[in-house]
């Protein structure tokens, strides 16, 4: 009996202190769960927050890789094969990378799903890479959101919104 509650104990412990870690993150983790044309997508990444500080173009500096997110690389899963903007990806969980720019972005899905940030990020693995044209938005996003819509997967922060068109 006293090893069971010993064990008990221990594991009410590990919880807590689990939780505690969690809640300190400045970028607190996040899941994107969505269906799109029939397809299951779930996105994980963490959440960084503007804070006051200018984002885009500043915080996230345009034409440099980043992880889309905080802390790990930004992974998204498909559970059926996709297109992604017309062009054809398997089923599987990558990477998500993206290059912001001013008039432009390439989003990139990446081989490597088990990576931190984009330290190690590695071009050779890159599985696919498209381009899409961001949006201004009116409202202000305070912290990073991907969110997956109707027929898109869609990344706001700031002023701007960037989306991706995903198909069976």
């Amino acid at each position: 009996m006293k090893r069971v509650v010993t064990v008990f104990i221990i594991m009410m412990l590990f919880s807590a202190s689990a939780l505690m870690a969690q809640k300190k993150m400045k970028s607190p983790a996040a899941t994107a769960k969505g269906q799109v044309d029939g397809v299951n997508i779930e996105v994980k990444y963490h959440q960084p927050s503007a804070k006051g500080r200018k984002v885009m173009g500043g915080l996230v500096p345009y034409g440099e890789i980043w992880r889309t997110g905080a802390n790990n690389a930004t992974t998204i899963s498909f559970d059926q094969d996709v297109k992604v903007e017309g062009k054809s990806l398997s089923k599987g969980t990558y990477s998500l990378f993206t290059i912001p720019g001013e008039s432009e972005w390439t989003v990139i899905f990446n081989g490597n799903a088990n990576q931190w940030g984009a330290y190690n990020y590695d071009k050779s693995q890159d599985v696919l890479r498209i381009t899409v044209k961001p949006v201004a938005i009116s409202s202000n996003v305070e912290a990073f959101t991907i969110e997956v819509e109707p027929s898109d997967v869609a990344l706001s922060w700031e002023n701007t919104k960037v989306k991706f068109k995903v198909s069976k």
